[in-house]
């Protein structure tokens, strides 16, 4: 069992940056792929950012060049710096884990954080 802590979210302007963390426990949670998701009211669950163990890092369009997803190992904790943020990035976000090399879809995802939420004004 892996479990998932958010941190990190609140309120912020336009233009402006936060950083979210997820601490992890349990399992040695470096053999992990991770990823952010997000959540807005009356929407679906969408894919922020994913980072294999290997390092590799993929983006959805809409955060791509802003969202940051990072790890340290030696802290089980995996973060997702957001910059230039927009009032459509409001949403609870969550980070998940899984030991498969699962990208997008986060029905692939075994272990999941309460979430954070993020609200950006304009």
């Amino acid at each position: 069992q892996v479990q998932l802590v958010e941190s990190g979210g609140g309120a912020v302007q336009a233009g402006g940056s936060l950083r979210l963390s997820c601490a992890a426990s349990g399992r040695t949670f470096s053999n992990y792929n991770v990823a952010w998701f997000r959540q807005a009211p009356g929407k679906e669950r969408e894919f922020v950012a994913r980072r294999w163990t290997g390092g590799t890092t993929y983006y959805a369009d809409s955060v791509k060049g802003r969202f940051t997803i990072s790890r340290d190992n030696a802290k089980n904790t995996v973060y997702l710096q957001m910059n230039s943020l927009k009032p459509e990035d409001t949403a609870v976000y969550y980070c998940a884990a899984s030991i498969r090399l699962v990208s997008t879809v986060a029905r692939g995802y075994d272990y999941w954080g309460q979430g954070t939420q993020v609200t950006v004004s304009s």
